[in-house]
């Protein structure tokens, strides 16, 4: 049985029983992949052109999920409607785009599942997006922060 949702008829019933399966942990590992483009990468492309391109990065994705390694992909917007948080002098800062110093920006990420990095690696070969940039693809730690909640509840809410 693969990953997501399935359902089956009871027996001699006209109810449905719907189940979700999730991955097996012990072997499959979560992964983040974030796209890197040069600003100005993609200038001077055609709208014909950048169709083609974005078709065939939704054929790719497709090929991902069926193939069960993608949990979620999205492009982001431009870096220039986004902004950067950070600390100064115990006060948090913000800065709006444009960001004229930007090598590259972050234009898009990936979550994934495979055995290994090793596994998941070949399967971006043929992606198209890498014509136009890099991608940096990392292993998610799984008893992470985020999970504070369930993993260690002597922390509260709101920092206590």
């Amino acid at each position: 049985m693969g990953n997501g949702p399935f359902s089956w008829r009871c027996r001699n019933s006209t109810y449905w029983i719907v189940a979700w399966s999730e991955p097996d942990w012990r072997t499959a590992m979560r992964f983040m992949a974030l796209v890197y483009i040069e600003p100005g990468a993609m200038d001077g492309m055609s709208a014909d052109d950048f169709q083609r391109l974005d078709d065939a990065t939704i054929e790719h994705d497709h090929k991902l999920r069926a193939s069960g390694h993608l949990i979620y992909a999205s492009p982001l917007a431009d870096a220039n409607a986004g902004r950067v948080l950070r600390f100064e002098n115990g006060e948090l800062i913000h800065l709006d785009g444009p960001y004229a110093e930007a090598k590259e920006v972050v234009a898009g990420f990936v979550l994934l599942e495979a055995e290994s990095l090793d596994a998941l690696t070949p399967l971006f070969a043929d992606d198209p997006i890498l014509q136009y940039g890099r991608m940096e693809i990392r292993p998610l730690v799984e008893d992470s922060h985020s999970q504070t909640g369930q993993r260690r509840p002597e922390i509260a809410p709101g920092g206590g």
